[in-house]
């Protein structure tokens, strides 16, 4: 069963359609209980940090993550949240991967929107994101958007993050969604 937190700011419906499509089951959460009992966690978002980050404190997930051992996929501000810092409203985050995520310099449009290629496959994925995490130790895929080369992609230990959206980047993103289900 996979578990995909519900708290207030993630874009679980997409989510859950490319799930529903794969014939995957799942379970959509905000109780810690219930998210334990399941065999990988799917870790949505979208919206601001500072709200993202109380939604979770509010409902007793922050330390529940930063401790859990199965895998897992932060997906966009899922992703970002797992480093230690936003810039996004100055927000403390949950500080599993070190380093801080950055807002887009006013010279580019933003939000990053749309179609994007990362490598080292040269694939294209599908991005909405205003604040993006710098190339650091744990990035295994990068994008370039303007003049900032970002992470894509990074890993430590059980922890994944995506900054596109696999769920809405179609049979690319769909297999990567199928990879994390039956190999984590």
């Amino acid at each position: 069963m996979i578990g995909i937190i519900n708290y207030d700011s993630g874009n679980t419906r997409s989510v859950q359609n490319a799930l529903e499509r794969m014939g995957a089951p799942y379970i959509l959460s905000d109780k810690k209980e219930v998210l334990e009992t399941c065999t990988h966690i799917i870790f949505p978002g979208v919206g601001s940090a500072r709200s993202a980050m109380a939604s979770l404190k509010e409902r007793d997930l922050e330390d529940w993550i930063k401790n859990y051992k199965k895998p897992f996929l932060g997906i966009c501000l899922g992703m970002q949240l797992l480093f230690e810092f936003s810039e996004e409203g100055d927000t403390p985050c949950l500080g599993i991967l070190e380093g801080r995520v950055k807002k887009f310099q006013a010279t580019k449009k933003i939000p990053h929107m749309g179609w994007n290629q990362i490598t080292p496959d040269n694939s294209y994925f599908y991005f909405v994101h205003s604040y993006y995490v710098p190339l650091n130790k744990y990035t295994t895929a990068e994008c370039q958007y303007a003049d900032e080369v970002l992470s894509a992609v990074v890993c430590k230990d059980n922890f994944i993050g995506m900054q596109f959206h696999p769920e809405k980047s179609g049979d690319l993103g769909q297999d990567l969604l199928f990879e994390f289900i039956n190999n984590g």
